[in-house]
């Protein structure tokens, strides 16, 4: 794992994985990915862990994909990998989120069991307007939360909006004020960790096979559009 880019802590079975690149807005580069897939890789053998917290470090939770350099078959590789280890992991998954979080940022967001938001986060989805596709599973995972019509005005039109309308939607499970949030975010861990690990697991395994059904068909389907897309702008 990287400390440049990934910083790692564990308390009372809790593991905080920080985004840590907060003069990028915690921009999504290869070394970033990487780190966290193998952070979250290696969680899932690690008996000492039983609930993971992603957070970003400095303004912003994550403002999506780094786009100083342009996107490669790597480049979505990796969020894809994120977004199903996220989806896939035995232990589950919290995201608290604030400031920016834009793309894949957005869409990683969206692949956590439970999200709380500071109240000063700002969600958008701009990759229809930059002739990109969407990743992460996000195909699935918005609809399964907030309707397929919902989903489709979010993809297509990238509007932002805030975070009681993420709640209003559907989208997270609660916001907080922004100077509250690493306390109620750590507390509900908490509570996670406190309770059977097994019967979390099952909670989340069921709920996503039944929720998300197609999941691993939408990571498919967006690689493929994805694909297509570089396709036709290479002509």
């Amino acid at each position: 794992m990287s400390e440049a880019t990934l910083l790692s802590s564990l308390r009372d079975g809790v593991l905080t994985l920080t985004l840590n690149r907060p003069a990028k807005l915690n921009a999504i580069d290869n070394e970033l990915a990487a780190a966290l897939l193998d952070a979250l890789q290696a969680a899932c053998v690690d008996p000492a862990v039983r609930v993971i917290r992603l957070r970003g470090n400095g303004r912003a939770f994550c403002a999506g994909r780094d786009v100083s350099a342009a996107p490669t078959a790597r480049d979505l590789e990796l969020v894809q990998a994120v977004a199903s280890a996220i989806v896939n992991h035995p232990r589950p998954v919290m995201a608290a989120v604030h400031g920016w979080t834009v793309g894949a940022g957005l869409e990683w967001t969206m692949d956590a069991d439970l999200v709380i938001a500071a109240d000063d986060t700002r969600f958008k989805l701009p990759e229809a307007s930059l002739g990109v596709f969407v990743t992460a599973g996000l195909v699935a995972t918005l609809p399964a939360a907030a309707g397929l019509a919902r989903a489709k005005a979010l993809m297509l039109l990238g509007e932002e909006f805030g975070a009681r309308q993420a709640v209003e939607w559907g989208l997270i499970h609660t916001t907080v004020p922004a100077g509250q949030l690493e306390e109620a975010s750590m507390e509900a861990c908490l509570r996670l960790s406190a309770m059977q690990a097994g019967v979390v697991t099952q909670f989340k395994r069921v709920l996503n096979t039944i929720g998300l059904d197609r999941f691993n068909e939408a990571i498919e389907q967006e690689s493929s559009a994805m694909r297509q897309l570089a396709s036709i702008r290479q002509q």
